[in-house]
């Protein structure tokens, strides 16, 4: 981290109260110039650049920072610029003297920088970057806007009716390789740069297997879709191989211990997860459309993939169930009168089906307690219950069990499948039941459970 001489934090300060910037704010605004010009010799970005302070601001919101923390960090790097065009820093950023290893206590918690992409190289003096003639018509090989590049991959996302955490996971590898490749126009890239940020991936950053082919395909869809460039050949990167994972299997009596800790409606997602076999989103996006009471089945749609199928409906909590369902037809008389304008809908289905909204078949069977504001137009409707609220309420069910293994939201439907397996189902019917397109997928059960092959030969003119 970098340490800057006191004589130039004094100006600095004394500059902040020129600007009546409030004393118990200074501390922060001499931290994130630390961090500032930190980040400027790690990647190799001028000082006193505005478009440092872009990169800058770029990564915080990768870190998580908040609003406010990005504009404050924002006015304390402006400052120092309007500082360093009337006094010279009394120090040479380049120089190893001024960076320790020892990071703050008070400070380290809330930005900690990754190793340098690049080898560290020194600086240039950021007055003679400012003073020196510029050339006119040479084109930057670094610092470039790729916001027409994040539209066009919105755009090819939705396009294709790719889920929206699948824009969001795309989205987050094109932000790490810009930042990689220090903004480099887009139409300058090329195949060696992917290579160098996937070797980089695997040797720096020693991500795992399913990360790296992560990357792979997030760029490669960048690049073929919105770069309209292919990838080629890439000559010395091998697609990583992921290892065979044997998921965490509970037993029936260790989940009914974790159940017992579970309220409503925690308690009954949980079921639909074990009972039914559903993945995470599949049980919170149900609606009450989807259960059918006559033929005791529940409908999946739009599941992994875009695919529908059905799941019979346990007979133990049918009950329950019904219980569940009258209380929400209460919860829709209240959203009705309190005049919301109604459930969130996929798509076009809203301006297809102009009411389905506020329509009872259409409602969430696991509604979130509170009506969500849409900035937008200022209504109010209701969404699901949020993900982390249910897993939240299973990890805190687990460590009160006293359960040792790494139980998750996806460990019932593993458990699922797993439990029907020993209980000699057919392996294609739990691949039904499941939505497996591969039976290869499904066949990792088979290590979940002790094998009950017979070993000793004999013939079936025998049995």
């Amino acid at each position: 981290m970098l340490s800057i001489p006191s004589s130039f934090l004094l100006q600095f300060e004394e500059h902040l109260q020129e600007k009546a910037v409030p004393k118990n704010q200074h501390a922060s605004y001499k931290k994130w110039l630390r961090y500032y010009l930190d980040f400027c010799y790690k990647y190799d970005f001028p000082q006193t650049h505005s478009e440092s302070l872009a990169h800058f601001l770029l990564k915080l919101q990768e870190k998580r920072q908040t609003k406010t923390q990005q504009n404050q960090a924002s006015d304390a790097i402006s400052l120092y610029y309007e500082l360093v065009l009337v006094c010279k820093p009394p120090f040479n950023v380049s120089s190893p003297q001024y960076f320790s290893k020892n990071i703050s206590e008070s400070t380290s918690h809330l930005v900690t920088w990754p190793s340098n992409t690049l080898q560290d190289r020194p600086l240039k003096s950021d007055q003679s970057y400012i003073n020196s003639p510029q050339p006119k018509k040479t084109k930057p090989l670094t610092g470039a806007s790729w916001e027409n590049e994040y539209d066009g991959l919105s755009k090819e996302i939705q396009i294709r009716h790719y889920s929206s955490k699948t824009l969001t996971t795309y989205k987050q590898w094109v932000r790490h390789f810009q930042t990689y490749t220090r903004s480099k126009p887009p139409e300058l890239l090329s195949t060696n740069d992917v290579k160098e940020f996937l070797t980089f991936l695997a040797v720096k950053r020693k991500v795992s297997a399913s990360t790296q082919n992560q990357a792979f395909n997030a760029l490669l869809f960048f690049y073929r879709h919105v770069l309209h460039k292919d990838f080629g050949k890439i000559d010395g990167i091998v697609r990583a191989k992921r290892k065979r994972y044997i998921p965490v299997v509970l037993s029936r009596e260790e989940i009914d211990a974790i159940l017992r800790y579970l309220a409503p409606p925690y308690d009954l997602a949980v079921k639909f997860l074990y009972g039914c076999g559903l993945r995470l989103f599949e049980c919170l996006e149900l609606r009450i459309q989807s259960l059918n009471f006559d033929m005791g089945v529940v409908t999946v749609h739009d599941g992994k993939g875009k695919k529908d199928r059905t799941v019979p409906l346990p007979e133990t909590i049918l009950p329950e169930l019904r219980e569940h369902l009258e209380s929400l037809k209460v919860l829709h008389q209240i959203d009705l009168d309190r005049k919301y304008a109604g459930v969130f809908l996929i798509h076009a289905l809203e301006k297809k089906y102009l009411n389905a909204s506020k329509e009872l078949i259409w409602q969430w069977f696991f509604p979130a307690k509170n009506l969500t504001r849409v900035p937008e137009t200022g209504e109010y409707r209701r969404y699901h219950l949020h993900e982390t609220h249910l897993q939240k309420a299973i990890k805190q069910a687990v460590g009160k069990a006293g359960i040792c293994k790494r139980a998750t939201a996806h460990t019932f439907r593993h458990s699922f499948a797993s439990h029907l397996l020993q209980a000699n189902y057919d392996i294609r019917t739990i691949q039904e039941l499941l939505g497996h397109s591969d039976v290869r997928t499904t066949m990792i059960y088979t290590h979940t459970i002790q094998s009950q092959t017979i070993k000793e030969a004999k013939s079936p003119l025998d049995f």
